[in-house]
C-alpha cells in the first residue's frame, strides 16, 4: 500500500477506530504542537475482533517531544498498551537514544517494558540490558545490566569494550539524576577485576551533585600508606564544599577543606589542611625540618571580582605553620613556584585596571621560603608595587606616540640578604642563617654580594616618552626617540644584631633620600632589501639605533632589588630604556646598538629567521661596568666598550622540523660566552626535542664555574591510543661529591682547623640530572598513565642525608566513572624535603 502522505489523514484514520478519551484519538483534537501525537507509516490494518490498530512499515510516531521508530507499532485499547517489533527505537527529547527487540509501553509512552535494550545517551554512555522496565516515566531499571562509557569496536563490535560495569541490577532515577549499581563487577576486556557490591553516581545531565569524589592513594616513608576520600558538598549553584579526610598509617588523619563561592561580578575560594602528627620523629628536627611540630597545617585563599568592565581586584594568599608541609603531605598549592633548586610561596593581593592605551596594577607580595637553606628574616615584604603605563597615539602636536610610565615600590626585610663571591675551590655548607664559611660576616666589596639590605627601600619613577616612525621615500625608516626619567629614592637601613650588622655602610646611606634624572634622545634606522627567487623571498634588513644619556649617577648608593638578573642577547638588543630587567638601575651614557636581520620563506611551510648584532659605549660613564651591591652588569657582555656579540637563528626547513639558537660570543676571541639551543621535530605519531645550554662562569656574580646541561625528550605512538615517553637531563659540568666517602671527614674539618680539608673525589663531567619515563593510553573513555621520575641529589650540597629522589605515578580514569591516582616514593628523599633518613624509604 502506497505511504500516507498526510500525518494528519492517518490520524484522523486511528481516530475513527479508538475512543476519544485515548491519547491516540486526541491528536485529531486542537492541542498543543508539543502535545499532538504525528503518526507516519507504510499502512495501517484494522482488527475490530481483537480491538487493536496496527502501523506497519517504517513507522514513526512523534508525540511529546519522543519520537518512536519501528517496523510495527500495535495499539491494544483493551490494555491501552503499545507494542513496537521490529528494529523499535525511542528517541528522547534530550537525545537519548533507546533501541530494543520488543517494546511494550503504555499509550503515552512514559512506562513499560523493553527486551534487549540498548540506551545511547548525549554523552555516549552506554546501557545494554536483556530486560528493562520504566516506571512514572522517569526511573529506568535494567535487569542484568552492563554500563560503560566506551564506543563499541567498528571492526568487531561482538567484542567487549575495553571496560565495563556489569551488575545484578542497574537503576536510573532520573528525578534524583543518579544511578545505581547493585551487586556489580569492574570487568575489562571482558576480565572481571574488581567486586562492587554497591556503588552510585551522578548521570549525565549532572553538572554539581553532592557526592563521594575518587580518591586518592599515596606511600611515603614518613607518612605510610594513605587513602583520600573526597566528599563533595552541593550547597547551592553557586557555592560548595569539599572534605577529604586522608588517613595516613603513620601520621594519623589528615583533614582537608576548600570553599567555593561564585558570585555575580567575581568568585573566590578558601582552603585548608591539619594533622596533629603520630610520628613526629619522621621529619627532621629544626632548622632543618619540622619534627618538633605536633600541629602542623596550611590556610589558603584566591579570589577575583570585577569591580567594572576595566578594574578588577584580586588576591592568592597562601600561609603554612612551617615551610615543609606542602611537600611532606603532597598537597598541591597554586601559591608556590618552583624550580629546580627554588621554591617558594608567593602571596599577593592587587588592583587593576586596564584599557586599550592603559594599564594600572597596585599589589604587594609576600614570600615565604620552603626551601632548608633560607632564611625567612631575609625574604622582603613588598607593599606596595604600583605599576602604571599609559599610551597616546598620534597626539596631535607631535605625531607618534607617547608613553607615560610610572612605578613604585617599597619593600622591607628584618635581615641582610648576602652572598659570598666564591672561588672554584670553596667549600660551603650552607644553613639557614648563613654559611659556616661566610666570607661576608664582615661586608667587603670585594667578597660579598648584597642581594637586599635590611630596612626599608623604596623608589618611585615617572617617565614619559615618544617615538614616531617615518618612511622616506626609497623605503628606509627612521624613528626619532626622546624620553626624560626622574627617581626618588628613600633608603633606611636597619642595625639589627643579624649577622653583617654594619649594614648601614653598605649602600652608603643613613636614612636619607636621593633622587635621579636621567634624560634621553635617539634615533633608529632601519631598511629592508626585499628579494624574490626561484627557491624564496628574503628580506636583509640592517637595523642601527644610537641612544644618547648623561651618565648614570648614585649606582653604588642604589639598593638594587629588581634589576638583579641581566642577560644580554638578541631580545633586549634595540632596547630604548635599556638592558636592565627592572627600574633600580638605569643605562647611561651614549650608546649605538646595530645589527643585521635576515628573513626568509621557502615555499609554503619552510622559514628562516637569523639576527647578529653588537652594541657600543660611544661615549660617558658605561652603567654596565659600573658594579653595584650585586655587581649587576659585569661579565654581562656589556661591560667593555664595545659589546660581545649577540645572534639568534631559527629555521624551520619541513613541517614538524624545527631548529632555534641563540648565542653570545666573546667580541675579542669570539668564544661563546653564552648558547641555548633546541632541535624539535613532531609527527602525529612521534615527537622528540634535544635542548642544550651552556653559560661560562661569572665571577663577579658569585658563578666561579660553567654551566652546561643537556635535555633529551621524546614520545612514541608504540600502537592505536597507546604512547611511550621518555626524558633526561645531564649535567654536562657540574662535579658531584660522593658524599658517604667525605662527608664525615668534611664536617670535622669545618669545625677542628686543624684537620686537612679531604679533596673531593670526581665524578666525572656528564652527570644524570634527572630522568624520566612513562606509558600512557588515551581513547575516548579511558586516560592510563604511568611514570617514573628520577632526580639525582648534589653530593655537593649540604644537610643530612641527600639522596636521589625516586617516584612512581599512576592514574587511572574512566570517564564518568572516575579517576584513581597513586604515587610511592621510592628510596630517601632528599635533605630539602625535611625528612628524616631513618623514616625515607
Amino acid at each position: 500500500m502506497a505511504r500516507f502522505a498526510a500525518a494528519t489523514a492517518l490520524a484522523s484514520s486511528l481516530a475513527y477506530v479508538l475512543p476519544a478519551g485515548d491519547a491516540w484519538a486526541q491528536a485529531q483534537a486542537p492541542q498543543k504542537p508539543q502535545e499532538r501525537m504525528v503518526v507516519d507509516a507504510r499502512e495501517l490494518v484494522y482488527d475490530n475482533k481483537n480491538n487493536a490498530v496496527s502501523a506497519v512499515g517504517d513507522v514513526q510516531i512523534l508525540y511529546q517531544g519522543r519520537t518512536i521508530e519501528a517496523d510495527k507499532v500495535t495499539y491494544d485499547r483493551a490494555s491501552k498498551r503499545v507494542i513496537a517489533t521490529g528494529n523499535a527505537r525511542i528517541t528522547e527529547s534530550n537525545g537519548t537514544v533507546i533501541t530494543g527487540d520488543r517494546f511494550n509501553l503504555t499509550d503515552d509512552f512514559r512506562d513499560g517494558f523493553i527486551d534487549s535494550l540498548r540506551v545511547v545517551n548525549p554523552d555516549k554512555t552506554r546501557f545494554t540490558a536483556p530486560r528493562a522496565e520504566r516506571t512514572d516515566g522517569e526511573t529506568f531499571v535494567f535487569e542484568k545490566g552492563i554500563y560503560t562509557a566506551c564506543e563499541p569496536c567498528k571492526e568487531h563490535p561482538e567484542r567487549p569494550p575495553l571496560w565495563q560495569v556489569r551488575s545484578a541490577r542497574i537503576i536510573h532515577k532520573k528525578s534524583e539524576q543518579t544511578i545505581y549499581y547493585e551487586d556489580s563487577r569492574l570487568e575489562f576486556a571482558g576480565i572481571p577485576l574488581a567486586y562492587i557490591p554497591y556503588m552510585s553516581g551522578p548521570d549525565s545531565t549532572v553538572k554539581r551533585k553532592t557526592g563521594f569524589l575518587s580518591p586518592t592513594f599515596l606511600n611515603t616513608g614518613p607518612l605510610g600508606y594513605g587513602v583520600g576520600l573526597p566528599y563533595f558538598i552541593n550547597l547551592a549553584p553557586n557555592y560548595d564544599v569539599t572534605l577529604t579526610p586522608t588517613y595516613l598509617t603513620r601520621q594519623g588523619l589528615l583533614g582537608q577543606v576548600e570553599w567555593r563561592h561564585r558570585l555575580e561580578n567575581g568568585s573566590y575560594n578558601i582552603r585548608a589542611a591539619g594533622i596533629f602528627q603520630q610520628e613526629q620523629e619522621a621529619f627532621l628536627a629544626p632548622p632543618y625540618g619540622a619534627g618538633d611540630n605536633k600541629f602542623r597545617g596550611s590556610l589558603e585563599t584566591s579570589g577575583k571580582f570585577f569591580i567594572n568592565p576595566r578594574w578588577s581586584f584580586g588576591w592568592d594568599v597562601a600561609m603554612s605553620t612551617d615551610r615543609w608541609f606542602w611537600k611532606n603531605y603532597r598537597i598541591k598549592s597554586e601559591s608556590i613556584s618552583s624550580t629546580t633548586f627554588l621554591q617558594e610561596s608567593i602571596s599577593t593581593a592587587y588592583l587593576n585596571g586596564q584599557s586599550s592605551t592603559a594599564w594600572f596594577d597596585l599589589r604587594g607580595y609576600y614570600f615565604q621560603s620552603l626551601s632548608s637553606t633560607d632564611w625567612q628574616k631575609q625574604q622582603p615584604v613588598v607593599l606596595p608595587v604600583l605599576d602604571y603605563d599609559k599610551r597616546v597615539h598620534k597626539p596631535s602636536f607631535l605625531g607618534g606616540e607617547i608613553e607615560f610610565t610610572a612605578n613604585v615600590t617599597h619593600l622591607t626585610r628584618e635581615a641582610a640578604a648576602f652572598k659570598e663571591l666564591p672561588t672554584q675551590s670553596t667549600y660551603l655548607i650552607s644553613t639557614p642563617y648563613g654559611s659556616l664559611y661566610d666570607g661576608c660576616a664582615i661586608y667587603q666589596k670585594s667578597t660579598c654580594l648584597v642581594r637586599g639590605i635590611a630596612g626599608s627601600v623604596a623608589r618611585a619613577t615617572a617617565e614619559v616618552s615618544w617615538r614616531r616612525n617615518f618612511i622616506d621615500p626609497l623605503g628606509q625608516m627612521w624613528t626619532p626617540y626622546a624620553s626624560v626619567r626622574a627617581d626618588i629614592f628613600s633608603v633606611s637601613p636597619s642595625t639589627t644584631g643579624y649577622a653583617n650588622a654594619n649594614v648601614s655602610s653598605i649602600a652608603d646611606t643613613s636614612d636619607e633620600a636621593f633622587g635621579r634624572v636621567m634624560p634621553a634622545v635617539g634615533l633608529m634606522y632601519r631598511y629592508p632589501f626585499v628579494a624574490k627567487t626561484s627557491f624564496g623571498t628574503h628580506i636583509i634588513e640592517p637595523v642601527a639605533q644610537v641612544v644618547a644619556r648623561p651618565n648614570e649617577t648614585n649606582s653604588l648608593r642604589v639598593a638594587n632589588e629588581d634589576s638583579q638578573s641581566l642577560v644580554f642577547d638578541d631580545t633586549n638588543l634595540f632596547e630604548w630604556n635599556g638592558k636592565f630587567s627592572g627600574f633600580d638601575r638605569v643605562e647611561g651614557g651614549s650608546r649605538a646598538n646595530v645589527g643585521a636581520l635576515y628573513t626568509g620563506r621557502f615555499g609554503s611551510e619552510a622559514y628562516a629567521n637569523i639576527l647578529v648584532g653588537q652594541s657600543y659605549q660611544l661615549s660617558g660613564r658605561n652603567s654596565y661596568a659600573q658594579g653595584d651591591l650585586v655587581n649587576t652588569g659585569l661579565n654581562s657582555g656589556l661591560d667593555t666598550d664595545k659589546s660581545d656579540y649577540v645572534a639568534r637563528a631559527q629555521l624551520s626547513p619541513m613541517k614538524g622540523l624545527f631548529f632555534s639558537g641563540a648565542a653570545r660570543f666573546d667580541a675579542s676571541t669570539m668564544e661563546a660566552q653564552r648558547i641555548d639551543a633546541a632541535a624539535s621535530y613532531s609527527t602525529g605519531k612521534f615527537s622528540s626535542s634535544i635542548s642544550y645550554g651552556r653559560y661560562e662562569p661569572q665571577p663577579a656574580l658569585g658563578i666561579p664555574r660553567r654551566r652546561e646541561g643537556l635535555g633529551l625528550n621524546g614520545s612514541l605512538e608504540v600502537a592505536q591510543y597507546w604512547r611511550v615517553r621518555a626524558g633526561v637531563l645531564f649535567d654536562l659540568d657540574k662535579y658531584k661529591y660522593d658524599r658517604e666517602v667525605w662527608r664525615n671527614t668534611y664536617e670535622a674539618a669545618v669545625l677542628n682547623p686543624a684537620i686537612a680539608v679531604p679533596a673531593y673525589p670526581k665524578t666525572g663531567p656528564l652527570q644524570t640530572a634527572s630522568l624520566n619515563f612513562g606509558l600512557n593510553y588515551h581513547d575516548e573513555c579511558t586516560v592510563f598513565d604511568v611514570s617514573y621520575t628520577q632526580s639525582y641529589a648534589d653530593r655537593a650540597l649540604s644537610g643530612t642525608n641527600n639522596k636521589d629522589t625516586r617516584t612512581v605515578m599512576f592514574r587511572l580514569e574512566l570517564r564518568t566513572l572516575g579517576e584513581i591516582s597513586y604515587s610511592q616514593n621510592l628510596g630517601q628523599s632528599t635533605a630539602g624535603d625535611g625528612v628524616s633518613s631513618s623514616s625515607s624509604r
